[in-house]
């Protein structure tokens, strides 16, 4: 199984996604129509079979939005396989209303966007403990949405919700386009040695400069293969947020280049089965 652990669909006319502003080049809908092109051909050379199913991420913080991408999933004739999608997890009732979300067997995951929110201990505050407690009590996942600075409260979060499944999305974002390795690169071997968060091989190129190489993506890849290891480690497109930054095929292409020296067990992971095992799919 080749897996897209990371994408998303949207339709201006819902009005909720409010950082998607008219000046951005993606400002338009985007359905899985205009992503099944890309699963079939951003597969070049023989390592690669094409993906054939994907988890579809939340890109506005609303229920509405959940529930949209619940039946986007239900219509896609099997190709997305789960929904990371979105609660209010400081709401009173909010045990409830994630009750509600996952009786559909299709949501696999929650996601409060994080590194939008001023406070970055937000997480931490006591009237979103509930929420989380029933996030892992449903055996969900929680992606979290984070930039280099949230690592330490992911550590916390961990020893808080010991049972709580977590998902780093985007490698933390470390600060490619300006050569930062620390302290991400401390802060991220520290959460994946003392916890059992998961880490997902995607957004990188957008934290890159525009004119990005692969070469200046292989210190963040090595020292996320090396931390987490390719168990622990899935591939995402973050499409079509990565159009920003030179579309699905090119990353796709970088990724095949900076994993083709990995085993075939261990590039099968990162590429498939890591997310199959984490989600649940």
């Amino acid at each position: 199984m080749r897996v897209d652990a990371h994408h998303h669909v949207w339709r201006l006319e819902r009005g909720d996604y409010h950082w998607l502003t008219p000046n951005l080049p993606i400002h338009r809908d985007y359905g899985l129509q205009d992503l099944r092109p890309l699963l079939r051909d951003g597969c070049p050379g023989a390592l690669d079979p094409g993906v054939t199913a994907t988890v579809l991420v939340q890109a506005a913080p609303t229920e509405a939005e959940t529930r949209f991408l619940l039946q986007v999933a239900r219509d896609s004739d099997g190709l997305v396989r789960g929904v990371v999608g979105w609660a209010d997890l400081a709401a009173a009732d909010a045990p409830a209303r994630i009750a509600s979300l996952a009786s559909d067997a299709l949501l696999k995951g929650l996601r409060p966007m994080l590194h939008d929110i001023p406070d970055k201990e937000w997480i931490l505050r006591p009237d979103a403990q509930p929420a989380l407690a029933e996030i892992a009590a449903r055996g969900l996942v929680f992606d979290a949405l984070i930039r280099p600075p949230h690592l330490p409260v992911v550590l916390e979060l961990a020893r808080c919700h010991p049972t709580l499944r977590i998902v780093i999305d985007h490698g933390a974002k470390p600060a490619i386009a300006a050569g930062g390795m620390q302290p991400w690169a401390v802060d991220i071997a520290r959460v994946a040695r003392e916890t059992q968060a998961v880490c997902k091989l995607s957004g990188l190129v957008t934290e890159a400069a525009p004119d990005w190489r692969v070469a200046d993506l292989q210190p963040y890849v090595e020292h996320l293969l090396e931390t987490f290891g390719p168990q622990r480690l899935m591939w995402g497109s973050d499409w079509p947020v990565v159009d920003l930054a030179g579309g699905y095929l090119r990353w796709r292409d970088a990724t095949l280049r900076l994993l083709r020296h990995l085993p075939d067990a261990a590039r099968d992971a990162v590429l498939g089965g890591t997310a199959a095992t984490v989600y649940r799919l």
